[in-house]
């Protein structure tokens, strides 16, 4: 494992934040590649002196002569990303909750964004250098968890919340409509600015996820369909496939599903 990741100490972060997590540079470190896999949360990257491409699903890291701070924000992919470090650089990566970072920076529309370049409030830059320059962990994580207290706006998002538990529960698209006396379309709308995808890719992400919970409670892949409410394992499978680009069996052969960063080293 390349990463050491962490719950928060904060009850308030704890609330929008799954964790976060430190990659540490590491001059001789061989180079490093791995596939993560699609998800529902806001993944808030930042990389000290480090050169990064995007292209076709592929994240490419290498160390920079240049002295700089790189920020990013990935909110929806569904199929698999691949991640590749030339070599390990200075790293911070927050992964907020469906819906999370939205308390924190009130106003995004990710609607009218795209997965890349993203800049929180404040000199960031600079207070983000300060971090990647103290050697103590403890207080790496203190002046984290200090700044993101500190932008925590708590917006009333109370509709979209619904309208979040209403979509990862069991109801039809068009009863959690009727329900909050909103159009399909229009919700659709909120989803798609709030979460930047739509119901039914959310659907199929949160479904996909919860089986990676329940792997290990479950006897065999015929049991995990099931208790997924997939139709079938053929609908299981297919579902699968098309987050993985991987057979569920292979998968499961060589995913640490009970790790906190759930990815397929190469």
């Amino acid at each position: 494992m390349i990463a050491d990741f962490y719950i928060p100490k904060n009850e308030i972060l704890k609330k929008y934040m799954n964790g976060y997590y430190f990659i540490a540079r590491k001059r001789d470190s061989e180079p490093t590649k791995y596939l993560t896999f699609p998800n529902n949360w806001s993944i808030h990257s930042v990389k000290e002196d480090s050169d990064v491409e995007y292209l076709n699903h592929k994240l490419h890291i290498k160390p920079s002569a240049e002295k700089n701070i790189n920020s990013r924000l990935v909110f929806s992919y569904n199929v698999p990303l691949e991640i590749s470090y030339e070599q390990l650089v200075n790293e911070v990566t927050v992964v907020f909750k469906p819906l999370g970072i939205h308390y924190f920076i009130p106003n995004l529309n990710f609607s009218q964004m795209e997965n890349g370049e993203f800049w929180p409030q404040g000199n960031y830059a600079d207070f983000m250098r300060s971090v990647f320059a103290e050697t103590n962990r403890e207080k790496q994580r203190d002046m984290i968890e200090e700044y993101w207290i500190a932008q925590f706006a708590d917006p009333d998002l109370g509709m979209i919340c619904t309208i979040l538990n209403d979509v990862e529960s069991t109801m039809k698209i068009e009863e959690i409509a009727h329900k909050n006396q909103i159009t399909r379309r229009y919700l659709n709308k909120l989803f798609h600015k709030y979460m930047g995808k739509s119901t039914s890719e959310y659907r199929k992400i949160c479904r996909f996820r919860k089986a990676l919970q329940e792997y290990k409670k479950a006897r065999n892949l015929t049991d995990l369909t099931y208790i997924n409410a997939y139709h079938d394992q053929s609908h299981f499978i297919k579902d699968f496939k098309a987050l993985t680009k991987i057979n569920p069996a292979t998968f499961f052969k060589k995913v640490d599903t009970e790790q906190e960063t759930i990815w397929l080293f190469k």
